[in-house]
């Protein structure tokens, strides 16, 4: 018999931009990394339209269409398929509560997540509360394909001053509206489904 899944949570953080867009969320520890990765998206707010890949210590846990890409550059012995590790093994592997690693999205825009292993709130494994789940959090990611950091940092210049000679452009890139302090939990957790960003993938023997 397989053993009882344990809730795991962990703090992201989103480097390089103000204001701090974080979250805290609780996760099973028998996901895979693909799990996490899709989980990642839906709480921070991206699209899911560029590479990724999670950063443990000198390697790297990213998708095989990715592992594929790197290959061809002969950079990807330090690399393992996301399906085939677990949060629980990563988590043994950092000591657990203080253990970081780091989530890479969008090569190019470089936005740089912080994962930190957080002690579980006492409800979940008392009351077996379900997972996964945001607990907390604070601001909207931003904008894809914005311009990484110093891209975000001009975005809220020209969509907060409509003197600003960019103002009417920028503001028609981004639909019209946008708020940097965005951020409804409530709404994160109600509409989530396992299946939006596509599906839990086992973990394979020995990970």
């Amino acid at each position: 018999m397989p053993p009882k899944a344990q809730p795991v949570a962990l703090r992201i953080e989103l480097q390089g931009i103000a204001p701090l867009v974080w979250r805290r969320i609780v996760v099973s520890n028998q996901w895979t990394f693909g799990s996490l990765h899709n989980y990642l998206q839906w709480v921070m707010g991206w699209q899911d339209s560029h590479a990724h890949e999670f950063r443990v210590g000198e390697r790297c846990i990213a998708p095989d269409w990715w592992i594929q890409e790197i290959e061809l550059d002969g950079g990807a012995q330090s690399y393992q398929d996301e399906r085939r590790v677990s949060v629980a093994a990563v988590v043994r592997e950092l000591g657990g509560v203080g253990g970081e690693f780091e989530y890479h999205y969008d090569m190019g825009d470089s936005w740089v997540h912080r994962c930190v292993i957080e002690m579980t709130p006492a409800a979940w494994p008392e009351l077996e509360l379900l997972t996964p789940a945001c607990t907390s959090g604070e601001n909207a990611c931003p904008p894809e394909d914005v311009g990484g950091s110093h891209g975000y940092a001009h975005f809220l210049e020209c969509i907060g001053d409509r003197s600003h000679p960019e103002y009417a452009d920028t503001l028609r890139w981004i639909g019209g509206v946008f708020d940097p302090k965005g951020f409804d939990l409530n709404r994160l957790n109600r509409d989530w489904k396992p299946g939006r960003r596509g599906v839990r993938q086992p973990v394979e023997p020995g990970a």
